[in-house]
């Protein structure tokens, strides 16, 4: 029994002994002093950003190994900020409870550190002496801050080769290569000699494009897409396009192109392709509420390379107005088949269906169009769509019940610089539709014109502060109204529109209680985006629309407008959206309104 007491005992002693270890506090290192000789506050506050040291004593589980090893590490990152801004000749003591850390071993340490004083001597401040590269590209410049007198940054050296082995690649030569660098420091002139020479090597014409993995598209339709020149004069910039346009099929999930160590006959030089396909299948879904429009769900389905050659099938459906209190259940379908590099390499071909079924606060309509086109890729940011279509419909509105069968000419451009698609914060982007078209009785012809601009810029340097602003215009030319489907007039309202006014509430009074939509519209927002969190974001917007019967701006025209105040939630998938907006002027509506949705608003 006593024996068993002792135990007891001395259990309960370690038991209180491990708590008090682990519930007592780290002892914690400290930075207590950096400083840095002269008065150059820029490089101080450089030098302070690059240490590794004063994170890792803020670490809650930092130890003397953790410490020592961010303090070893600080020599060279110190080292590399005072060559990058032209100090050859500097010291840098870094010192643990006073022992200089570069003698402290590494399996021989205390166990623990207190303190950590730091000291950067940075030294005089050196400028080329030489500076000089040999041979330039043809019509190329070194950059302007490598000249003798300049401040002799090691970065200035750097941008300075990759500079001229550019050059060289750009104008064709692409086995280019620095074969000699001769740099030397003058301490007592303070000056840094650089001498450059370099190789060109012949100028390259491309090769043949090898594929060197296997995929599910065929080879031949690979090498139509990628359009890659064989025969002329080599680009980096052509290279590069051959890789955007296979990326661009969604065929593949990977592709990446390597150049040939060797050149063949005639300075060609072979492009090796590797690529890793993307998985057949594809879908995806979204949906949209508001308390006077109700729920909007929409969804597609993708198949990627359909028949071996890249081409892409996508189904799509829609529904709107569910629960909504303007008007009944809209519901749409479309198929669409898009054939990548048809006639060349950057013009694609298309073929599509659609029906929809249109119960409108002003009309009710049934509609259906096949037809095809062409895509034109100028650039990653700019695109043209021309097309031919066949479209019937039957509509019951304010004129009666009337049927349409129209050929169409749909045109579309795109020209897209914003920096990001899902929540951008600068930049623009630009949609014109014109589409032109003919009754096929020859009754009627016309021009349907519709202009989308957004611009956004950032107001601070963290980009927390966002100014986007929208701006909508659309007219129909060459009929009345009562010679149009009313699908092809305009409505203000909504989310799309006008925000705090009722869906579609600003159209044309036709007398009588007989409504229709306008041939002009007229669409301007702004909004205030405030960063609150990296997660969390604030809104305050104002928009405003107008309708007229016959021309922009005439004087049968009327303007509404709405205002309100939004929630932000980011996620990968783009920003959560709750606006909760009212009327500000006009007389369409009352009452507050909100919308959830999943992007920003425009």
């Amino acid at each position: 029994m006593v024996n068993q007491a002792k135990r007891a005992g001395r259990d309960n002693i370690i038991l209180a002994l491990l708590s008090w270890l682990v519930v007592s506090p780290v002892h914690a290192a400290e930075l207590r002093r950096f400083d840095v000789a002269g008065d150059n506050s820029d490089l101080r506050d450089k030098l302070r950003t690059s240490l590794l040291v004063s994170n890792a004593v803020d670490e809650p589980e930092a130890t003397p190994r953790s410490i020592l090893a961010a303090a070893q590490a600080d020599y060279g990152r110190l080292l590399r900020v005072l060559y990058a801004n032209g100090y050859y000749s500097g010291t840098i003591q870094i010192r643990l409870d006073g022992r200089e850390a570069s003698d402290m071993p590494t399996f021989a340490l205390p166990n623990q550190i207190d303190s950590i004083a730091i000291r950067v001597n940075p030294g005089p401040l050196f400028r080329f002496g030489a500076a000089e590269i040999s041979p330039l590209a043809p019509a190329s410049r070194p950059p302007e801050e490598f000249r003798t007198g300049a401040v002799a940054r090691s970065t200035v050296l750097q941008d300075t080769v990759d500079t001229t082995v550019s050059d060289w690649r750009n104008a064709g030569h692409a086995k280019v290569k620095l074969v000699d660098q001769q740099l030397s420091a003058n301490h007592s002139a303070r000056t840094l000699s650089a001498r450059l020479r370099f190789a060109p090597g012949p100028q390259v014409r491309f090769g043949e494009l090898r594929q060197m993995t296997p995929s599910a598209v065929r080879a031949e339709r690979i090498q139509n897409i990628a359009g890659l020149p064989t025969g002329e004069v080599f680009s980096p910039e052509e290279k590069a396009n051959a890789a955007k346009r296979l990326r661009r099929t969604g065929a593949f999930s990977s592709v990446a192109l390597s150049e040939a160590e060797t050149l063949g006959p005639g300075d060609r030089m072979d492009i090796e392709l590797e690529l890793v396909d993307e998985k057949p299948h594809r879908f995806g879904f979204g949906a949209e509420i508001s308390s006077f429009e109700g729920l909007a769900l929409s969804g597609f389905w993708l198949h990627r390379n359909l028949f071996g050659g890249a081409e892409r099938l996508r189904i799509g459906g829609e529904v709107t107005g569910i629960a909504g209190q303007t008007s009944g259940i809209d519901y749409s379908l479309d198929v669409r088949l898009d054939i990548p590099a048809a006639f060349r390499s950057d013009i694609d071909a298309f073929v599509f269906a659609q029906t929809a079924y249109e119960d409108e606060p002003t009309y009710r309509s049934w509609k259906t169009s096949i037809g095809g086109g062409v895509l034109r890729t100028f650039s990653d940011e700019l695109t043209v769509e021309l097309g031919l279509a066949l479209r019937y419909s039957e509509t019951n509105d304010s004129f009666g019940k009337r049927q349409f069968f129209l050929l169409t000419f749909p045109t579309e451009t795109i020209w897209d610089k914003r920096d990001d698609k899902l929540n951008p914060t600068s930049g623009f982007y630009l949609k014109a539709e014109a589409t032109p078209f003919a009754e096929m009785d020859g009754s009627v012809a016309g021009l349907r014109f519709l202009a989308d601009g957004r611009a956004y810029r950032s107001l601070d340097e963290d980009q927390n502060y966002v100014l986007a602003g929208r701006l909508q215009i659309g007219s129909v030319f060459g009929a009345g109204l009562a010679s149009l489907p009313p699908d092809y007039l305009f409505y203000s309202g909504g989310g799309g529109t006008v925000r705090g006014q009722p869906y579609q509430s600003l159209d044309v009074d036709l007398g009588g209680g007989n409504r229709s939509g306008g041939k002009a519209f007229l669409g301007a927002s702004t909004e205030l985006r405030a960063a609150v969190t990296d997660t969390i974001g604030v809104v305050g917007f104002v928009d405003a629309g107008y309708i007229g019967s016959d021309g922009l701006l005439d004087s049968s025209g009327e303007w509404h407008a709405g205002a309100g105040l939004g929630l932000r939630y980011n996620t990968g998938i783009g920003p959560l959206r709750l606006d909760v907006a009212a009327p500000i002027s006009g007389s369409t509506g009352d009452g507050v309104q909100f919308y959830i949705g999943i992007g920003q608003a425009f």
